[in-house]
């Protein structure tokens, strides 16, 4: 199986519990981006999912081409005026030579053939623009007892689940090879103020937690949704969530 294939079948039938679970990037994160961008004609979210980001960018830049492997995932994205969104592997995009001013790979970086996706990059990026693979790492709950918990399932139980491309994410794309004039970047994070159900619900949408109950391991999410939901209280008390933001940040 490609890779192409390979991340398209973890993510096939994800695009709806995507759109209603996953987290969105903060604006300062797209803010950043755009400051970082000599001009604002034409950008690029690769991977885009459910086309969350692809909004956030499609402020800053007169267009935005927004492409994922996955059909479900660009059937559930909402219609911006100023996107095009296209079910396109990373390396092999539809964007013209030397057209883009901005590369943006949010948390799918790790699925890419990277040799391959940098001589894309280089084909279709203008001169200066600039690339950017951004991921966040583990999430972290704003209660010791339930962050206690978390982890445990997510480094103990659900961790043999993950495919093995999750170690990438885990370390912010630290041991990727990235043939570009690197540069810096402030600290960020992702946070929300989530109930119970929201929190489970995210947790439910991760590939780890699909193959896990493939195996016969269904118990697992069930025993943690059990003893987390004894742990939460009230089950609509918002707790606060936060995951760090990494990335690898260069210029063309």
């Amino acid at each position: 199986m490609t890779q192409d294939n390979l991340a398209a079948s973890h993510f096939q039938t994800a695009g709806e519990s995507y759109a209603k679970y996953r987290p969105t990037y903060p604006t300062e994160l797209v803010e950043f981006l755009a400051s970082q961008c000599q001009q604002h004609n034409l950008a690029l979210d690769v991977g885009c999912g459910n086309g969350q980001l692809s909004g956030m960018i499609a402020k800053h830049f007169r267009k935005v081409l927004a492409t994922d492997v996955s059909a479900s995932q660009i059937e559930n994205a909402a219609p911006v005026p100023n996107i095009r969104f296209a079910v396109e592997p990373a390396e092999h995009c539809s964007a013209e030579d030397a057209s883009l001013n901005l590369i943006v790979a949010a948390q799918s970086a790790h699925w890419f053939n990277l040799a391959s996706f940098y001589e894309e990059v280089r084909r279709v990026g203008a001169s200066g623009c600039v690339l950017a693979l951004v991921s966040y790492g583990v999430l972290s709950i704003n209660h010791a007892e339930c962050n206690t918990r978390f982890r445990q399932f997510y480094y103990d139980e659900i961790g043999p689940y993950w495919p093995p491309e999750r170690q990438h994410v885990d370390s912010g794309y630290a041991s990727f090879d990235f043939p570009f004039q690197e540069l810096e970047y402030p600290e960020m994070s992702i946070e929300r103020e989530w109930t119970l159900e929201q929190f489970l619900g995210y947790v439910r949408t991760w590939s780890s937690v699909k193959a896990a109950a493939k195996a016969g391991k269904q118990s697992l999410m069930e025993s943690f949704a059990r003893e987390l939901t004894s742990l939460w209280g009230d089950p609509q008390q918002l707790r606060k969530i936060s995951w760090p933001i990494a990335m690898r940040l260069g210029r063309l």
